[in-house]
């Protein structure tokens, strides 16, 4: 009788609904980003032979850094999928160690004792009927617990597949960039609208304190320059990509840490992100300026800037012309060792873009808000 009375206790407790799986599944998402890994380690093989290298070692590595934020992200799925698995397993501890010590005495009773009951025929049958109520949860309730536990297995299994996958990637991507920057180095091809004066940069940025009166100043340093501009690019306004892959994490005119206000926006964006120009456009100037570390400043058309601030390393020479979407820079940041460190902590999605490029547009020389430029989204 008290066995019966543990086991329909035990059934009712472990008959309760189970955690539902509303997250996406994450094995899904790490095959799927795998299967982009593949592509573009595929891709970096080819472009070595391709006759326009710089395009495409930049698709590759594209490729490869939205292959790598699929892939995190699948790890970051696995990992709160593993952790809410393994928080409900030992939320039932009791509940589990309880079935099995009573399925572990009734195995130890004799057979007799468990077909009678102390009421009889009548309490016999009723005990039957209990049974009979109580197993079909309780074997329910077993399965359940098995594919959890296999789930959760798997799960952890497909992390260390995943981690494998992410290092290749990375490593990849860091290949792609280095050969990127060797066949920028080799380009010569570009048409030039005019050349620069070295000297003119000089004096015009030790007399210039603030990035207007620079930009004001542009064209006394160009030498034999080309008469004309490039095509009005009026009607992609609102359209135009942003150079780099982020967050906006500031807005124009909003304070920073140390209650600077500046007319350009901030992008958070991951270590060693490549940056691209969003349209066709002459390079003014490239190199340090003031307090905005390596900046490059962009053409796409007379009495339009583009600003970028912020990069490591810059790509492209004052006065070259730059079809839309080349490689223009690449940001700051610890390179694979710092990306591998970030990738592992695989729930802190904020933590690994710790990067950040300024963007400034200016029209005749006057700042305008960025946002009404780019196509972003608005909520970010």
């Amino acid at each position: 009788m008290m066995i019966l009375r543990a086991l329909f206790c035990v059934g009712l407790g472990l008959s309760q609904p189970a955690m539902a799986q509303t997250s996406p599944d994450p094995a899904t998402a790490a095959l799927a980003a795998s299967e982009r890994l593949g592509r573009a380690s595929e891709a970096l093989g080819k472009a070595e032979g391709a006759q326009n290298r710089v395009k495409a070692l930049t698709e590759t590595i594209t490729a490869f850094e939205d292959g790598l934020e699929a892939m995190r992200d699948g790890l970051r799925r696995a990992a709160v999928r593993e952790q809410a698995l393994a928080a409900e397993l030992r939320a039932r501890d009791e509940e589990i160690a309880q079935l099995l010590g009573v399925l572990q005495t009734m195995g130890n009773a004799p057979v007799p004792v468990l077909l009678m009951h102390p009421a009889g025929p009548v309490g016999t049958a009723r005990a039957g009927m209990i049974l009979s109520e109580v197993a079909p949860a309780l074997d329910a309730r077993a399965l359940s617990l098995r594919d959890k536990v296999q789930e959760l297995s798997m799960l952890r299994a497909l992390q260390q597949s995943a981690a494998n996958k992410l290092q290749e990637g990375l490593e990849g991507v860091q290949e792609a960039r280095s050969a990127l920057s060797a066949a920028m180095a080799e380009r010569t091809n570009l048409p030039r609208r005019f050349t620069e004066d070295p000297v003119k940069t000089a004096l015009l940025i030790a007399s210039t304190e603030t990035l207007s009166g620079f930009a004001s100043g542009l064209s006394e340093i160009a030498v034999d320059e080309a008469p004309g501009s490039l095509p009005d690019i009026s009607a992609r306004k609102g359209a135009l990509p942003l150079p780099v892959e982020g967050t906006i994490l500031r807005r124009a005119g909003e304070a920073d840490a140390a209650g600077i206000k500046r007319p350009g926006i901030v992008v958070a964006t991951r270590p060693r992100a490549l940056v691209r120009t969003p349209a066709a456009a002459t390079v003014r100037y490239r190199g340090p300026l003031l307090d905005y570390g390596n900046v490059i400043i962009l053409e796409p058309q007379s009495g339009i800037l583009l600003v970028f601030a912020g990069l490591d390393v810059v790509y492209g020479q004052t006065g070259q012309v730059l079809p839309g979407n080349s490689p223009v820079g690449l940001m700051g940041g610890a390179g694979a060792e710092g990306d591998l460190l970030l990738a592992a902590d695989s729930q802190d999605m904020g933590s690994e873009r710790t990067q950040t490029l300024y963007i400034e547009v200016r029209q005749d020389n006057s700042p305008v808000d960025p946002l009404a430029w780019f196509k972003t989204d608005k909520d970010d």
